[in-house]
C-alpha cells in the first residue's frame, strides 16, 4: 500500500485545502469591502453589523449633544427642572431649543436612535430654530440608509451563497475503472437531491499531481485537464437524475500507464471533479467539487443501477448511490490493452 498522502488539494466536501500566508498587500481587501464582509465568518459579520449601528448611534448622539450644548438647550432644560414654574411664566416661554427634551447625553443618544431607525420621535423632535440640526438630521438619515443597505445586503448574500445549493449536489464516495465499449474508463456518479434543477450544468475533471519539467523545474500542483464523457455527449449534462460520468483512458490521458498493480503507488495522484451550473430558482451560479485519491479509485468495479420505473414514473434509490459490483476487467494498463486487444 502506498503511504498516506500528506494533504489533498480539494476535500471530499469540495473545500480547497490551501492556506494563504505572508500577504503583504492587505489593503487590496479593503478596496472591495462588500466581498470581504460576505467572506467573513458569521460571528465576525454579526459583530460588525452590531458595531456599525452602535458606533453610528454614539457618533450622532455626540453630535446632537454638542448642538444642544452650543445652543444652550442643556442649561435651559436644567433650569426648568430646578424651577418648573419659571417655564410657564418667565422668559423660558419664548425659548425654542434645537431639539426638544434633550437634557443629557443619554437623551441625545436616544434621539439619535430614533432618528436613524425611525421608530417615532415621541417627545423629542427637531425644531426650525437651528439649521445645523436640520442638516445633521438629513446626514444621519442618509448614513443610516447606507448602513442598512450594506449590512442587510451582506446578510442576504451570506444566506443565499452558491455553496449552500452545492450541498445537495453529491458525488460517489469512490470512483471506478472498468471496461466500457471495449476501453478502460474512469467513472464516477453524480446526482442532485433537489427537484429544482441545475440549468446549463457542465462538468470537468483535472488531474493534480507533482511533476518536473525537462529543465528541472518542479511543479508541486500541476493541473491537467482531461476530457470527460457523459451519456448526452460533451461537457453539458441534464442532471434530472443521477448520471455516471466517465473518462476514456486513451493515449492522451494521464492515466494511460496506470494499472491496478501500481495504482496505489501513485500517492501524489489526485483527480478533481468540478460541477458548475445555474440554480433554477435563484439564477445564481453554483459550483460543487470533490476529489479522488489513488486509494479511492476501485479497479474492476461498476456502479449498480439505481433508477427504475415504478407506477408510470422513474424512481431513484439513493441508498444505492455509491454501491458498486465487481466486473471482469483486464489487470493491465490502457496502453497494453490498446496494443493487444486479445487481452479482453
Amino acid at each position: 500500500r502506498a503511504r498516506e498522502r500528506r494533504a489533498r488539494f480539494v476535500g471530499k466536501n469540495g473545500a480547497c485545502n490551501v492556506a494563504h500566508k505572508n500577504i503583504r498587500e492587505q489593503g487590496r481587501f479593503l478596496q472591495d469591502v462588500f466581498t470581504t464582509l460576505v467572506d467573513l465568518k458569521w460571528p465576525h459579520t454579526l459583530l460588525i453589523f452590531t458595531m456599525s449601528f452602535l458606533c453610528s448611534w454614539l457618533l450622532f448622539g455626540m453630535v446632537w449633544w454638542l448642538i444642544a450644548f452650543a445652543h444652550g438647550d442643556l442649561d435651559h432644560s436644567t433650569r426648568l427642572q430646578r424651577d418648573p414654574g419659571e417655564g410657564a411664566a418667565g422668559a423660558s416661554a419664548s425659548f425654542v431649543p434645537c431639539v426638544t427634551s434633550i437634557h443629557s447625553f443619554t437623551s441625545a443618544f436616544l434621539f439619535s436612535i430614533e432618528v436613524q431607525v425611525t421608530i417615532g420621535f415621541g417627545g423629542r423632535m427637531v425644531t426650525e430654530e437651528c439649521p445645523a440640526a436640520i442638516l445633521v438630521l438629513i446626514v444621519q438619515n442618509i448614513v443610516g440608509l447606507v448602513i442598512n443597505a450594506i449590512m442587510l445586503g451582506c446578510i442576504f448574500m451570506k444566506t443565499s451563497q452558491a455553496h449552500r445549493r452545492a450541498e445537495t449536489l453529491i458525488f460517489s464516495k469512490h470512483a471506478v475503472i472498468a471496461l466500457r465499449e471495449g476501453k478502460l474508463c474512469f467513472m464516477l456518479r453524480v446526482g442532485d437531491l433537489r427537484k429544482s434543477m441545475i440549468i446549463s450544468a457542465t462538468i470537468r475533471m483535472q488531474v493534480v499531481k507533482k511533476t518536473a519539467s525537462l529543465e528541472g523545474e518542479v511543479v508541486p500542483l500541476n493541473q491537467i485537464d482531461i476530457q470527460m464523457e457523459n451519456p448526452v455527449g460533451g461537457n453539458s449534462i441534464f442532471l434530472v437524475s443521477p448520471l455516471i460520468i466517465y473518462h476514456v483512458i486513451d493515449k492522451n490521458s494521464p492515466l494511460y500507464d496506470i494499472s491496478p498493480v501500481n495504482l496505489h503507488h501513485h500517492e501524489d495522484l489526485e483527480i478533481i471533479v468540478i460541477l458548475e451550473g445555474v440554480v433554477e430558482t435563484t439564477g445564481i451560479t453554483t459550483q460543487a467539487r470533490t476529489s479522488y485519491l489513488a486509494d479511492e479509485i476501485l479497479w474492476g468495479q461498476r456502479f449498480v443501477p439505481i433508477v427504475a420505473e415504478e407506477d408510470g414514473r422513474y424512481s431513484v434509490d439513493y441508498s444505492k448511490f455509491g454501491n458498486t459490483v465487481k466486473v471482469p476487467t483486464p489487470s493491465c494498463t490502457a496502453r497494453q490493452l490498446e496494443e493487444d486487444k486479445s487481452i479482453i
